[in-house]
């Protein structure tokens, strides 16, 4: 049976009014901007293939993709050139990959809850993809963005800037309150066509450019953590990946290190702790953690004990927890933060402190971190209340204190109404685990307790 000529690619190529041996030739010295160093041997030979019905390999496919766009001056995507039928991952962007371009394929993917399920399904969080470019990679991200020409006509103001960051303050405070799943759709929409628009468009001069770029930035990555929260790790993974690179284009090296840290505290809950080291050793690279304000270098730093402890190492993660409080103690109110640090507080640093001692078998020093979080956060933080609370009632059982873990998870399930998280959903499921030894005794709390989660899942 022959192959299907894509008519959609060819439909693109003429539009561009290129030859295929034109094409190839812009296709290399793309390919050559993002080091890509294995396409820049693309021929004409190649195009006709790929016309032909031959799917490229999925770096080829994207750098086709930002190539056409250019060429044309609009956002051209993977679905828009007919290569999104017979394999899904061509959609996912690798560090390699236009973050521009890569926005909106994912955004796509993830608005379209059909497709999101069969992404899902069909691909997987991959430790493999977790393998940082080298240092020049990093530094030369400036230059392409640079060299990235305008897709569109639309002049970028600097009010267009404040009106990202507004609505990204809206979003944020929708994920501290009710969880990251809820309000994801219209998060995910407004970046892949108002922020694309946006980032596609000319700029008055080159602050607006990056204090534009690195609004998106933000935004892709509450996009990230929404998903982690969510549960949906290759999504979350996905639009990390994304996030970092944008900030990347703007030498934001203090927003870079905090996406990092994202995914070192992904890679920690999904059990891969020597990945979550070494993601939180970049994070704290000398010109990510030095330019960075105290409250976040205590951010960076307590996730970096956290991948410690997870991995066994009882001293490093001891002395890393030390200059975590060390350096949020340093903090004071006329600091100049970044509006993304300012819920990193005394409750947050006891949470993972918390974590961190839990995983190390402090079960008693976790339980009185949990303690001090669930008593010093701010009342706006439902969600991370909530999953705090269920936590604290795991150690809690862990130790053999049933009555004070019954206790602390009907508070915790008190908090948890309304709020629409995979973490704080998981707790549950972890509740009613600790407590199935015991649900079967009529009328004890425990089996009040579990009825009340069961029925909680069941609504969720």
């Amino acid at each position: 049976m022959g192959r299907t000529r894509n008519v959609k690619l060819a439909a693109a190529i003429a539009q561009a009014g290129l030859s295929q041996s034109r094409l190839a030739a812009r296709v290399r010295s793309v390919a050559a901007e993002h080091g890509a160093n294995e396409l820049t041997g693309v021929g004409q030979s190649h195009i006709a293939k790929w016309v032909g019905g031959v799917v490229p390999e999925p770096q080829a496919a994207r750098i086709l993709a930002e190539t056409l766009s250019r060429c044309l001056g609009r956002l051209v995507t993977l679905a828009d050139i007919g290569l999104t039928a017979d394999t899904d991952e061509l959609e996912l962007p690798a560090w390699s990959d236009d973050p521009l371009t890569t926005l909106v394929t994912l955004g796509s993917k993830d608005m379209v809850d059909i497709d999101r399920r069969h992404l899902l399904a069909t691909s997987a969080y991959s430790v493999a993809a977790l393998a940082l470019p080298d240092d020049q990679w990093f530094e030369r991200a400036a230059d392409r963005a640079r060299a990235r020409k305008p897709l569109s006509s639309y002049v970028v103001t600097a009010q267009d800037v404040d009106d990202v960051r507004e609505m990204t303050a809206i979003f944020s405070r929708r994920d501290q309150k009710r969880g990251g799943r809820a309000g994801r759709a219209a998060l995910v929409a407004y970046l892949r066509t108002d922020v694309a628009e946006l980032l596609s468009g000319r700029f008055l001069s080159e602050d607006i450019r990056r204090a534009m770029t690195a609004a998106a930035a933000e935004l892709a990555y509450l996009a990230g953590w929404t998903a982690f929260d969510g549960r949906e790790h290759p999504l979350a993974q996905r639009w990390l990946t994304i996030a970092t690179g944008l900030a990347e284009e703007v030498g934001d090296a203090p927003l870079a290190g905090h996406i990092l840290r994202a995914l070192a505290h992904q890679a920690v809950d999904l059990g891969q702790p020597m990945e979550a080291v070494r993601l939180a050793e970049a994070s704290l690279s000398s010109r990510r953690y030095a330019r960075a304000c105290w409250r976040e270098r205590s951010l960076l730093g307590v996730v970096h004990a956290r991948g410690l402890a997870a991995a066994g190492d009882k001293k490093a993660a001891a002395a890393a927890l030390l200059r975590a409080e060390q350096d949020l103690g340093r903090a004071s109110d006329g600091d100049d933060e970044p509006k993304r640090v300012f819920f990193y507080t005394e409750a947050s640093l006891a949470h993972e402190t918390a974590a961190a001692l839990r995983d190390l078998g402090d079960l008693k020093g976790a339980e009185t971190q949990f303690k001090r979080s669930v008593r010093t956060r701010r009342a706006q933080f439902v969600r991370t209340h909530s999953v705090t609370l269920g936590y604290l009632g795991a150690v809690q059982a862990q130790q053999g204190h049933l009555d004070s873990a019954c206790e602390t998870w009907s508070q915790a399930l008190d908090a948890m109404t309304g709020v629409q998280s995979g973490r704080a959903r998981e707790s549950i499921v972890q509740m009613r685990r600790a407590l199935s030894p015991f649900r079967n005794r009529a009328d004890s709390q425990a089996a009040e307790l579990d009825a009340r989660a069961r029925s909680m899942l069941s609504q969720a």
